[in-house]
């Protein structure tokens, strides 16, 4: 087979240790690696450095063949991936809830089939889980690699034969196209910068233009300084990067630059050689790939099981694990297939790996077109809780409502006074709901006492953009996607003169800008939550958006927001069932009055003063000593902080006193 190793570099082996390693502690929570996420975009610029440096060599010598090259891609991914998603696939099977185990089951069909960046990107909305409860979002960056090499080995192929001359100026070119259009999309849409291909092409090309410059004696004086200003380059953007920063775009210049400027270097002697080529950094190059794939896995499902965060001595255990496991699958998978005694049957191996691939893909596409997560999985009593994951508001459909991407109700519809009816339909409308996902949540209990009273109103939403026009609620970019949306709600009160407004959001977020800390599967209310003051705006728009709906002839009242129960209630119910553990899960009432008061103040303030009425859901929700979570056997949320379609009966009876007095 033609030119199957290029001659070894162990500082490459060390600089692939140098890109794991961040990316493991990053991953495990270890504060001081901050920055560990360049780590994947070491590995661009290396992969891409390898092939074409494979590729070039081979078509310089006339050996390359495309066939070669695709079957050693499928020995050095197939088997050790193939491992990896069938021992998560069993674990995951046992351990995940049905929502996650469906959202797993889609995330196995697109990493056997390399379009896992695709998926996660769709995945990337507000209401999906949480990106720690995705055991194989890291296959993500493999996919980006593998659509890479589909088409990259035939471009090169053709640069080589008809116009090599022009190998790195073209490389250059589409280089600087892609890191101009990352840095510009990043902005309008950060989550495709980050994982589709046009916008990381740049990294891979990156090393590959490192493969295709021919370097001179002369340029190679410069080595040592090159090397060390590499190394210091990857080690600050490991240490001083922060995840929420804008990434990929201009930021990830410095790790790619760093990575391209160490592989130019060729260290092989001086203090960057040993910082790169010392046994244990070499021996963690070596199973970089496989501790990549393992690691992720274990961080997950060690999180899922033990239900919290990584403490200390659990971030010690994944690390060591991961150090584990990924050196057993490098020793007894990789290396074998590789260069060991499978080699000669590389074929067989390869071919049941794709057989299995194919196999995987089908069972787990199963299981997303038809078994909502195979509830069958959880006892009787187990499912039942858990169905209320399920249990959304119909009004939280695109035909009503707006996501927060915008998809789903648009301005022109609301214009048009294309609005989903609540209460009785077809009548004069007597009212609107107006608000975020929360007021969504809370329609259908105004639904209820609508139609017991015999009463039509209307509903107008968007995902998190509060009932608050002209108001810094937030970050820019989140403001700036609401106005458009408000300007048509206001215009559309304006003209339709609702006799009564009701306005309903998920108000303390807004006043404090924040969610509660973990919320989800880690909630821990031993954190108290963020209690920063930023309600001066929120009392500003709401004074004077109100003071404009009463000028127009409406009545506003304000809907205080419900308590926020933390945990993914369904979730823990099902959870706390199957362990034997109390079903009273939400926090005690002074957590969630300590969490609501400056938004309750807030509200009872502008409605002192403005004249509004008052919908307040505490009373029902809560007693002495927490709030329910629970009506009978009807669970009354879908998650941590929106009611369940189920609350309905229970809220409905607020609503109907203050429709009979419009």
């Amino acid at each position: 087979m033609a030119g199957t190793h290029l001659d070894y570099r162990p500082d490459l082996d060390g600089l692939r240790a140098y890109a794991v390693i961040p990316v493991l502690f990053f991953h495990a929570g270890i504060a001081a690696f901050s920055g560990g996420f360049v780590g994947v975009d070491i590995f661009f610029v290396l992969s891409g450095f390898f092939m074409a440096k494979i590729i070039l060599r081979d078509l310089d010598r006339g050996q390359f063949n495309f066939l070669d090259f695709y079957v050693r891609r499928m020995r050095r991914i197939f088997p050790a991936l193939f491992a990896m998603i069938t021992v998560t696939s069993v674990v995951a099977t046992i351990v995940l809830m049905p929502r996650e185990f469906e959202y797993f089951a889609s995330s196995v069909r697109a990493a056997v089939l390399f379009i896992a960046n695709v998926r996660f990107y769709n995945e990337s909305g507000y209401f999906d889980i949480a990106s720690e409860m995705k055991p194989l979002l890291h296959t993500w960056s493999l996919s980006v690699e593998e659509q890479f090499y589909v088409g990259f080995p035939l471009v090169l192929f053709l640069v080589h034969r008809f116009a090599r001359t022009w190998l790195v100026p073209l490389l250059a070119i589409v280089i600087l196209i892609s890191l101009g259009a990352s840095s510009w999309v990043i902005y309008e849409n950060p989550e495709k910068a980050f994982y589709l291909l046009p916008f990381r092409i740049w990294e891979l090309l990156l090393g590959a233009l490192v493969a295709a410059l021919p370097r001179s004696e002369k340029a190679r004086a410069a080595d040592p300084f090159l090397g060390s200003a590499g190394l210091i380059a990857i080690l600050a953007s490991i240490f001083l990067y922060r995840a929420d920063m804008p990434f990929p775009g201009f930021s990830a210049l410095l790790p790619c630059l760093g990575a391209a400027a160490l592989i130019a270097a060729n260290s092989r002697s001086g203090p960057v050689a040993v910082i790169l080529t010392n046994r244990p950094t070499v021996f963690l190059g070596k199973i970089s790939y496989s501790l990549y794939l393992w690691h992720w896995p274990i961080i997950v499902l060690i999180q899922y099981r033990t239900e919290t965060a990584l403490t200390p001595g659990l971030q010690a255990l994944v690390v060591a694990l991961s150090v584990v496991v990924g050196f057993l699958s490098w020793k007894y998978i990789e290396q074998p297939v590789r260069f060991g005694r499978l080699r000669s049957a590389s074929r067989t191996v390869l071919i049941g790996s794709s057989a299995g691939f194919v196999a995987i893909a089908c069972v787990f596409t199963t299981i997303v077109k038809d078994d909502d997560g195979v509830p069958g999985r959880l006892p009787a009593e187990a499912a039942r809780l858990y169905r209320a994951t399920y249990d959304h508001s119909p009004y939280d459909i695109p035909k009503c409502f707006a996501d927060s991407n915008g998809k789903g109700l648009s301005p022109d519809q609301i214009n048009s006074n294309q609005l989903c009816d609540i209460g009785v339909p077809g009548g004069k409308p007597a009212f609107l709901l107006w608000g975020d996902s929360h007021a969504a949540a809370i329609a259908p209990a105004l639904d209820l006492a609508a139609k017991k009273l015999g009463i039509t109103g209307k509903f107008v939403g968007r995902g998190s953009c509060p009932p608050l026009p002209d108001t810094q609620f937030g970050s820019a970019e989140n403001v700036e996607r609401c106005v458009e949306h408000t300007k048509a709600v206001m215009a559309l009160i304006e003209r339709e003169h609702y006799p009564l407004v009701f306005m309903a959001a998920y108000w303390p977020k807004y006043v404090h800008r924040s969610e509660l800390p973990q919320q989800g599967v880690f909630f821990d209310p031993r954190v108290p939550p963020d209690l920063s003051d930023w309600s001066k705006p929120i009392v500003s728009g709401l004074t004077n958006v109100i003071a404009t709906l009463k000028k127009q002839g409406s009545q506003p009242v304000l809907i205080m927001d419900v308590p926020e129960a933390g945990y993914r209630v369904p979730e823990a119910l099902a959870r706390a069932y199957m362990t034997g553990n109390s079903l009273e899960i939400a926090p005690d009432l002074a957590y969630t009055q300590k969490r609501q008061a400056l938004a309750r103040d807030v509200l009872s303030r502008v409605a002192d003063k403005t004249g509004s009425w008052i919908v307040d859901p505490m009373g029902t929700l809560c007693d002495a000593q927490h709030c329910r979570v629970m009506e009978g056997k009807t669970v009354l949320y879908k998650d941590g902080d929106h009611l369940a379609a189920g609350s309905a009966p229970t809220l409905a009876p607020l609503f109907e006193s203050v429709l009979s007095t419009r």
